[in-house]
């Protein structure tokens, strides 16, 4: 298992891709730690705000209380997936690093631990954030379960209603769930008075969250994917992956994930990002994205707000718009209007490239993967499934034997209700299909 983070902040200055400073949204110069640390832990500030030591720390131990908490479920495997490549026909080798493996199901323990310590280190007695599909919900509900603190979650009205299970789970454990848009805030009641806002985004969830802790004592934010210091938490999967691919002797040749804030690709990828600027390796980094929230591919590469009410940081990042409502897909961890500002630098530079997947198109990928792996993938994960696919029905028209690894970011254990809209041919493909690049492109594995 891994003992350290990866910090690809320093990596990326010193290659000329540094990243801009985030901005006061009042005063539009750069946010000081002062300001920050009322709102999230001051050791985390200072990563999101790039400072001292984190500007030039390339690597950053693990704290012996996170490593052993990781324990649980470290490292997490890498594996071939023998049955799918022989459903698809392929001579691709396909291989998953299983990131929902974790106590929840998905990547998201990886960080929320580590918010949650750092919180009550520093006096915190409450900890504060929004969800979508409610796995990173569950993950800082179990975080703050172990370290005794309470856990107040503001959570997408579209999954609230639609995921049960997983709001029962993030109950089961402790947290306070409410739904969003809520009557608690200034932000939810805003939205609520607005029918296509009804089902709530996870701007408007930041919005609600970091009001509330403005207003509550001894509550912090935590975020799940839009901050330096999730992405960066979530390095010790590339960071396993750099060791496991070395003894199984595996060059990807291209590397995929599902990207929502992009926190989990980002982890993964990172790690390798340095030898591919400097041209000692030639890996494709694929980030697939859903069509119905085309960020990297419809988005602009600008400073942006982070949340809905324009409370939090301005940061430059590819986005569809603070103010971005998205359709209620079933992918709800993918509907959030921006990018994470290192994997955004990264997709502007070239060095990541990005592609745009429906929903039709994702679900039939999860059940043909479900067919042969016998697993139930998340909707997100489902996503990159569906470019991992693509790739290797190309590989399977020119016989090429490419090395295709992707992160599998979750399980589909509480989306039942999903699949079998899907199956039932219920999804209403109109909110979507306009954005799709190329609708013929769903019926290329029917």
């Amino acid at each position: 298992m891994a003992d350290k983070w990866y910090n690809p902040i320093p990596i990326l200055k010193n290659h000329g891709f540094g990243l801009s400073q985030p901005l006061n949204p009042k005063t539009r110069k750069p946010y000081t730690l002062e300001e920050l640390r009322r709102v999230i832990p001051e050791e985390l500030a200072k990563i999101e705000l790039l400072l001292p030591p984190y500007d030039k720390k390339v690597l950053i131990d693990i704290p012996s209380e996170i490593l052993r908490i990781y324990q649980a479920w470290r490292p997490t495997p890498v594996r071939r997936l023998y049955a799918l490549e022989k459903l698809l026909g392929t001579p691709a080798q396909i291989w998953a690093k299983d990131e929902s493996v974790s106590e929840t199901g998905s990547h998201k323990p990886n960080t929320s631990f580590m918010q949650v310590h750092v919180a009550k280190r520093e006096g915190a007695t409450e900890v504060v954030t929004d969800t979508g599909a409610g796995q990173w919900g569950a993950s800082l509900a179990l975080a703050a379960k172990t370290f005794g603190l309470k856990c107040t979650i503001f959570m997408t009205g579209k999954s609230y209603d639609e995921k049960p299970d997983r709001v029962a789970l993030m109950r089961k454990l402790g947290a306070t769930v409410i739904r969003s848009p809520s009557n608690l805030t200034g932000a939810g009641k805003k939205a609520g008075k607005v029918k296509s806002q009804s089902t709530g985004s996870l701007g408007l969830g930041i919005s609600e969250a970091f009001e509330y802790v403005r207003k509550t004592k001894g509550a912090k934010l935590c975020m799940g994917c839009m901050s330096n210091y999730a992405v960066i938490h979530q390095t010790i999967s590339g960071m396993e992956c750099r060791e496991q691919f070395k003894k199984l002797g595996i060059k990807p040749d291209i590397m995929i994930g599902c990207v929502g804030g992009g926190s989990n690709f980002g982890g993964f990828i990172l790690p390798f990002v340095e030898d591919k600027i400097e041209g000692k390796i030639q890996t494709k980094f694929l980030a697939a994205e859903a069509a119905a929230v085309p960020v990297f591919t419809k988005g602009k590469y600008e400073y942006d707000w982070q949340d809905y009410n324009k409370n939090m940081p301005m940061v430059r990042m590819y986005s569809l718009g603070y103010n971005f409502f998205p359709p209620g897909i079933h992918a709800g961890g993918l509907r959030y209007h921006g990018k994470t500002p290192i994997l955004s630098k990264l997709v502007n530079e070239g060095i990541v490239t990005a592609k745009a997947f429906g929903q039709n198109e994702a679900f039939r990928a999860g059940l043909m993967y479900f067919l042969a792996e016998k697993v139930i993938p998340a909707p997100e994960t489902a996503h990159a499934i569906r470019a991992v696919i693509e790739e290797a029905l190309e590989c399977k028209k020119t016989g090429k034997k490419t090395t295709i690894v992707y992160l599998h970011s979750g399980n589909g254990d509480a989306d039942s209700y999903a699949y079998l809209t899907y199956l039932l041919g219920k999804l209403d493909q109109e909110t979507y299909s306009h954005l799709i690049p190329d609708i013929e492109r769903a019926k290329c594995v029917e």
